[in-house]
């Protein structure tokens, strides 16, 4: 009779397991005749291959003694070389594996449905008993690193079978004691792949063989694999040569700051004076191996992409350790240089010299760059959140949260409560105040990358988060504290639920629903557009229209109301004042605007990003039942994201929407646009420029992210600041204006109102940024304007003795409101208007323009005069000639 498979044990130094282990191989239900036992000896001391010898006497024990270095891989191989029959299981000697478990390996394979079975410890039924902590910790690691490139739960595990023409397919170069992944990454994509459960156990007799040493090489494989060049040798050559250019930019900065020079000034050229070394000798001598003489310039210009992306980040860096610890330029240059050493080599290691000899596939290669990409987006986000000053809506926002209440006049209550939970925690500053939308992000992240999972597999949802980091849609939520971080959060979480549940058939998923689509409802009422596509959808779709008669969805709803019903109590208490002023904002006014949301769209998305939206929401029809998964997917995608997409189309065509109501809207598609960028293998020419125009658009998204960054914090030499003139920079602005304050306090012993000459941006700005917050700052609605917010926390007043100081972008702000009536007619005794150009560290960033006036008339005169002259005009010419002082 044939043998059926082949036991393959490697072994070194387990004299005291090899009668254990055979006593419980050969005491399970299997036929002795149906398999045998290979063991392979790396060279043990203390007798194995003598014990293994006195089994192999009568039985189907074999020995084979290896005379070279000892590894794990080379072993298992010289076993599967020896074996007779075509499947191959492999065991450790040290009892951890339960023998009690080959049969279920074995069986899948035997059948023909599998090709490789893995016997992991991380599935549902499996686990380790009597592991020691720091081995445990290190299983995990190892494991969570194999992640991103492997589709195995656990791919660092030891008991296994495959299919034994496989071997053949494993590289020359691989090496060290996790086989499994490389046979998994050698085959990738190809293969039928089964987990079962295993208890694993702590070897009772012997030492482990795990060393330091085993767990670089597997550090070092699993880069390769990933298509990187980082080894040892390589590091070290990076860390000596990165030593020397450490020498020449710690130089140049230190003189460069001896000079006057400012520093981004200094960091840019003591960073470019070094880089240019480092590349020279990184080039020739520390990736030599790796240099592609036919792709020089290639490779210098993703050298040149590296270089400036870690020097825009190091100016992050530089100004946390300057501005927030306030340490000296000359020493802070240190561990910026340091904190970015490791972007370089990776950068270098990944991208500018990568692993040509054997490419992981492409779809790998995407893989590996969205892990890089992300990972160097959420340093972006962390590093400069709290440097960049705030945008006007955040501070205006903020101000939400200094007077907390149910919801407010413009927006629902869920941005205010995340402010306020932040600045109670981190303080009132940028880092308090963005917190809320740096977790926002990370949650929108984690269910967009579960739904598009759902929807698809592993590749397009790391894809899918590749695309949410980069592109505007997912950046600038993640970063700016306004009500569209929470919105996108929510949005996404409420997608995921509504798949699982429409889909999948899961009741549970609709107490998800509810509670998302409520927390939204708090961020923002444009949510209910989700809602509005499940109805849709469960109306055209025949396996959910069954959910018509069932209670779930309306108790989700239910459940929506309840989280939703602060908002409502407060618009009952205020004459359901941000119902009305919501509704009259989608409809402003009679004016086509379609075009405008088209070009809003495309920039939100960037131009490749709006065309393959368009594919993907249009997609050319394929053969198949109106009740298979796939097409239900698609109708998925397409309703969830057409309906909402259709009623702002349709709003466009009588009214203004603004520039960013669309954004969420796109999260049902990314996972869709994700799967478009496909392997090159299976694309045509025209696929293939497609894919290259979105390398394009990613690298070019990140610059762009890591240049504004660095220019509102530090500045960018050469380039002037004349991109943010008017709404920016207003803590050098509210200083300003506290000096002015103060002055006329000083000059007329009262304390002094300053009115923000605009809705709410201005009076919220120099709020926030007062130095100690203790300005009586008005809006606008003082002289009749609207004023948001500011209508509830400083109603208009008739009259005011106090001297008041209006401040504004331009004078035309100072001189009239929006309705045209004349401001100096409602002041006491105003000033003339002047404008301070305002500085930061020396150089001009904005104006600012101010008038001081002696106390407030009320604006009821300026509305009565106005009222008088209209009169007066309106009167036949006759009459207004006899009018005295009609003119």
């Amino acid at each position: 009779m044939p043998v059926q498979f082949s036991v393959v044990i490697p072994t070194l130094n387990e004299c005291e397991n090899i009668n254990p282990l055979l006593i419980r191989l050969f005491a399970q239900n299997l036929n002795p005749d149906n398999f045998e036992i290979i063991f392979v000896d790396d060279g043990s001391i203390d007798g194995t291959a003598d014990k293994i010898k006195a089994w192999a006497r009568d039985s189907n024990v074999r020995l084979v003694e290896r005379k070279q270095k000892p590894d794990l891989t080379a072993s298992i191989l010289a076993g599967v070389a020896a074996a007779k029959s075509d499947l191959i299981v492999v065991m450790d000697a040290d009892l951890s594996h339960p023998p009690e478990r080959i049969s279920a390996l074995v069986t899948p394979i035997l059948e023909g449905h599998y090709d490789v079975v893995v016997g992991s410890r991380y599935v549902q039924g499996g686990g380790t008993e009597n592991w020691p902590f720091y081995r445990q910790l290190l299983s995990r690691v190892g494991g969570w690193l194999a992640q991103p490139i492997c589709d195995v739960n656990d791919a660092t595990s030891g008991l296994f079978a495959f299919r034994r023409e496989l071997a053949a397919t494993i590289s020359n170069n691989a090496k060290g004691y996790k086989i499994l992944l490389e046979l998994l990454m050698a085959n990738y994509g190809k293969l039928r792949i089964k987990e079962i459960p295993i208890n694993f156990h702590d070897r009772t007799h012997g030492k482990s063989k795990l060393s330091f040493s085993h767990q670089l090489a597997y550090l070092e494989r699993l880069i390769a694999l990933a298509g990187g060049t980082a080894t040892l040798n390589t590091a070290g050559r990076f860390a000596a040569v990165g030593l020397f250019g450490v020498f020449i930019d710690a130089a140049v900065f230190q003189w460069m700051i001896s000079l006057g020079a400012g520093l981004a000034a200094a960091h840019f050229l003591s960073f470019f004076a070094a880089v240019s070394v480092n590349y020279a000798l990184n080039s020739k001598w520390a990736f030599r191996e790796y240099q592609s003489g036919n792709f020089y310039w290639q490779q210098f210009g993703r050298f040149l992409t590296v270089a400036v992306l870690a020097l825009l980040l190091r100016g992050g860096v530089l100004a946390f350790l300057v501005y927030v610890f306030h340490i000296s330029p000359q020493l802070a240059i240190f561990p910026a240089i340091v904190a970015t050493a490791a972007i370089n080599y990776l950068g270098s290691a990944f991208y500018v010299f990568p692993n040509k000899e054997n490419p992981p596939l492409q779809e790998i290669r995407w893989r590996t760059a969205t892990i890089g990409i992300v990972i160097f987006i959420l340093l972006l986000r962390l590093i400069y959140f709290g440097l960049a000053q705030l945008i006007p809506d955040e501070a205006y926002y903020w101000q939400y949260a200094q007077h907390m209440d149910l919801s407010f006049y413009d927006h629902p209550p869920m941005v205010a409560w995340l402010i306020w939970l932040g600045t109670e925690i981190l303080g009132h500053n940028e880092f308090g105040v963005r917190i809320g939308a740096l977790l926002c992000g990370l949650v929108t992240m984690g269910y967009l990358y579960a739904l598009a999972l759902n929807l698809y597999n592993k590749s397009v949802a790391m894809r899918t988060l590749l695309l949410l980091a980069v592109l505007p849609i997912g950046f600038v939520s993640g970063l700016l504290m306004t009500p569209d971080a929470p919105l996108m959060a929510a949005w996404a979480a409420t997608l995921y639920y509504m798949e699982r549940a429409l889909l999948n058939e899961q009741h549970s998923a609709w107490l998800g629903v509810g509670i998302a689509l409520g927390l939204g409802l708090l961020s923002k009422y444009s949510v209910g557009l989700v809602g509005i596509a499940a109805l849709v959808f469960v109306i055209i779709d025949p396996m959910a229209r069954r959910w018509l008669i069932r209670p779930h969805p309306y108790l989700a709803v239910m459940i929506a109301a309840l989280f939703f019903s602060p908002v409502i109590l407060w618009n009952y208490e205020h004459d359901w004042a941000s119902f009305a002023f919501q509704s009259n904002r989608l409809l402003p006014e009679h004016q086509f605007s379609m075009h405008y949301l088209i070009l809003h769209i495309v920039i939100l998305l960037t131009p490749i990003g709006f065309l393959a939206a368009i594919i993907a929401l249009f997609p050319i029809e394929k053969q198949g039942s109106n009740y298979s998964s796939e097409h239900r997917k698609q109708r998925f995608v397409q309703i969830f994201t057409g309906v909402p997409l259709l009623v702002c189309l349709v709003l466009s065509i009588f009214g203004d929407l603004k520039f960013h109501w669309t954004a969420p809207i796109w999260l049902a598609l990314l996972p869709t646009i994700a799967a478009m960028i496909a392997q090159a293998e299976q694309l045509d020419n025209l696929a293939r420029r497609f894919q290259a125009a979105w390398h394009v658009t990613i690298i070019g998204c990140v610059l762009a992210y890591s240049f504004v960054l660095h220019y509102v914090v530090l500045g960018i030499p050469g380039i002037p600041y004349a991109w943010f003139t008017e709404h920016y920079f207003w803590r050098e602005a509210a200083s300003e204006i506290a000096e002015i304050v103060e002055e006329v306090k000083y000059q007329t012993d009262k304390e002094p109102i300053v009115v923000g000459m605009s809705k709410w941006s201005v009076a919220s700005a120099l709020q926030f940024y007062s130095p100690d917050k203790s300005m009586d700052i008005h809006s606008r609605n003082m002289f009749g304007d609207s004023g948001a917010m500011y209508e509830f926390w400083s109603p208009t007043q008739t009259r005011i003795d106090r001297p008041v100081i209006q401040v504004g972008m331009k004078p035309l702000h100072i001189e009239r409101t929006r309705s045209g009536l004349d401001i100096q007619s409602m002041l006491d005794q105003p000033g003339a208007i002047e404008c301070l150009t305002i500085k930061r560290h020396g150089i001009p960033v904005r104006q600012v323009c101010y008038r001081i006036a002696s106390g407030f008339l009320g604006y009821k005169i300026a509305e009565s005069n106005q009222q008088t002259v209209e009169k007066v005009t309106a009167l036949p010419p006759i009459m207004l000639e006899q009018t005295p002082n009609a003119h």
